[in-house]
């Protein structure tokens, strides 16, 4: 056992309660105010044991009066005996009965009696209380009953006191402090692990420590720290983790606890950006006591009061496309729909020679096979629900182009019509749309001789209606109903994109001018922002464009790279608006609005081999991003929105 003080005395420590986690010893061992347990001097135990193999059984003993042929020892010196503890009880008296009477021929007299029979009582067992057994105590560790201050240990001291409520270790020659590494001290009150190289902290380090009130982790070398690291301590009051490494910290990792009230954070290194922003929150709403804590990064906050910081000032949300399903076949078109309430999706698929239905599972929350229509150059499959009734449009580069119809009670899709082939020769995209009550849909031909053509429904089938830019080479269609004129946009590989407004008097497009910006374009769609509409063109050589709606005419306000593009898609995703722009020779580029400079950015880059169509596709709380490939696996990527801070 060790007599060394456990904590010091109080004047060589301090006792000065000068403010919680102020004035540290200059050997920063100690926080300023300890409880009087810490600082209470070691009990000095010390006890003497007198071995009864060292009185001899042989002492003589002698005294008494003659009766029966032998000696009796003297009676009243027994009764005086009687009042020391252990000494002459019933079985004492009979013992120096029966000495005195085997040695009464050799000795006599009453001072030799009396003589004889303290040292018989000296022989027998001594019935005192014994001291209390030492407790035990490791070789780098001085002990109390209920304290232990321990300086290059190993390790957590496992063979301590069960009673200690009080642990110091200091100059630890160990890094990690595991789960369950202080389990073994469940009365723990107070823990102090100061001026050591302690790096980690496991996640349930604490674990089992109920009682503890006191926790001081202070000049160490911890970078970071679990959002776990004090789960249970419940009773914990005092916390400090000054003069550390730390340059953030996670989100709730005070919340278990309750009754928190003094925090010292101060002589870290956090870094103010979003994981931050909760801790701001956290100090303008706790009642817990928290010393000044400063910024050490970025360099605009760098000296600022963390609780000075204000919240405008963290943008700390932002966005992502995360790989959600792989669709293990090649498409060229994607067309999302409801019908009957249920969620379905229509892929060109000309590999396959058909137009693939796929069904939204909304258990599973997966795409799941419905039904094929027969198609074998599709490069199109547009539905229609109109009245109730479900169509789908296959448009094919060979072989005729047909309108199939689903028919419920044979739960199959029977063909409805064909579409003139002399008129619509080599499809390439479909448009549908309604004005003024009537649907139509347009076709854009591609080839040198045919004509992209509109169609309208009339009570059992679709007719043609009219026939716009005969033998240009069309490649897409963009239907824009806006300030009430309803207008189509065709864009085409061998001139400027056309721009025709609708006239109800004729009941038909008229050409109204062309997008001159743009010699060719491969893909056209258009947004709206504010109060602009914007038009986008991709280009297959060149980059790509975005304009801008004046009154009178579009105006360029962006150029993107975009060699080898055909498909590209403006989309709006919970007020967030994002431009899918794909291409032959590179990776997708997705592209976020910026509202304040009017223009584009670029935000990430999806892995689609030969895109030729992005949709959009909502369903239920997850947004997703369909990206048909002609030389891969057709995507499926979700929008998922992610808080920096948490």
């Amino acid at each position: 056992m060790r007599d060394t003080p456990a904590h010091g005395s109080r004047a060589g420590l301090g006792s000065a309660r000068s403010g919680w986690g102020r004035n540290h010893s200059s050997l920063g061992l100690l926080p300023a105010w300890t409880p009087p347990s810490v600082l209470r001097a070691p009990e000095r135990h010390a006890a003497v044991r007198v071995h009864p193999s060292r009185v001899s059984p042989h002492l003589p003993v002698a005294g008494g009066s003659e009766q029966g042929g032998g000696l009796q020892p003297a009676r009243g010196l027994q009764s005086a005996l009687r009042g020391v503890p252990g000494c002459c009880d019933p079985a004492a008296e009979r013992a120096v009965g029966s000495m005195a009477g085997r040695r009464a021929r050799w000795l006599s007299g009453p001072g030799l009696l009396a003589l004889s029979t303290l040292g018989v009582c000296m022989m027998l067992p001594v019935s005192a209380k014994r001291p209390p057994k030492t407790p035990p105590c490791p070789p780098s560790c001085s002990c109390t009953r209920d304290t232990a201050f321990c300086v290059d240990s190993k390790a957590v001291p496992k063979n301590l006191p069960s009673e200690v409520i009080s642990l110091t270790l200091v100059n630890a020659a160990f890094s990690e402090i595991h789960d369950g590494a202080f389990a073994h001290l469940p009365l723990l009150q107070f823990l102090l692990l100061n001026s050591n190289k302690f790096t980690l902290i496991g996640d349930s380090a604490f674990t089992g420590l109920s009682h503890l009130q006191y926790l001081f982790i202070e000049n160490n070398d911890i970078w970071a720290l679990s959002k776990f690291t004090f789960r249970g301590l419940k009773s914990l009051t005092h916390l400090s983790l000054a003069n550390n490494n730390l340059q953030m910290l996670p989100r709730d990792i005070f919340r278990p606890l309750d009754i928190l009230s003094d925090l010292d954070l101060r002589g870290n290194s956090l870094n103010c950006d979003c994981k931050v922003k909760w801790l701001v929150e956290w100090l303008a709403h706790t009642n817990t006591t928290v010393a000044p804590i400063y910024c050490a990064s970025p360099p605009r906050f760098q000296e600022h009061k963390v609780q000075d910081l204000p919240l405008r000032e963290f943008d700390c949300i932002t966005t992502d496309f995360v790989l959600y399903q792989t669709l293990p076949f090649p498409a060229v078109s994607a067309e999302p729909f409801l019908y009957s309430s249920d969620l379905y999706l229509a892929l060109a698929q000309p590999g396959a020679s058909a137009c693939t239905i796929l069904k939204w599972d909304y258990v599973e929350r997966q795409l799941r096979d419905f039904d094929r229509i027969p198609a074998p150059s599709a490069v199109h499959c547009k539905p229609m629900v109109v009245d109730n009734q479900l169509y789908v449009i296959a448009a094919q580069l060979f072989g005729g182009s047909y309108i199939y119809h689903w028919d419920p009670n044979t739960t199959r899709f029977t063909k409805l019509q064909d579409i003139d082939p002399q008129r619509v020769r080599k499809p390439n995209d479909l448009e549908a749309f309604r004005i003024d009550g009537d649907w139509y849909f347009a076709v854009a031909d591609s080839s040198k001789a045919g004509a992209t053509s509109l169609y309208r429904w009339h009570q059992n089938g679709f007719y043609s209606h009219q026939a716009l830019h005969a033998w240009h080479r069309d490649t897409d269609l963009e239907f824009v109903d806006g300030e009430g004129k309803p207008r189509l946009i065709v864009s085409s590989s061998s001139q400027a994109p056309v721009i025709y407004q609708w006239s109800r008097s004729q009941k038909q497009f008229v050409a109204q001018g062309e997008v001159t910006q743009v010699p060719d374009a491969q893909a056209v769609k258009h947004f709206r922002a504010g109060r602009d509409s914007y038009l986008c063109l991709s280009r297959y050589i060149g980059d790509s464009k975005i304009l801008r709606w004046e009154g009178a005419r579009f105006s360029e306000v962006q150029a993107l790279p975009s060699r080898g593009s055909l498909a590209l898609q403006p989309f709006l995703v919970g007020g967030r608006r994002y431009l899918a722009l794909g291409s032959d020779f590179s990776f997708t580029q997705i592209y976020q609005w910026d509202d304040g400079r009017q223009k584009f950015v670029r935000f990430q880059e999806l892995a689609v081999q030969a895109p030729r169509a992005f949709c959009y596709m909502p369903a239920g709380d997850a947004q997703l991003l369909l990206a048909p490939s002609f030389k891969g696996q057709t995507l499926v990527y979700r929008h998922v929105v992610v808080d920096l801070s948490a």
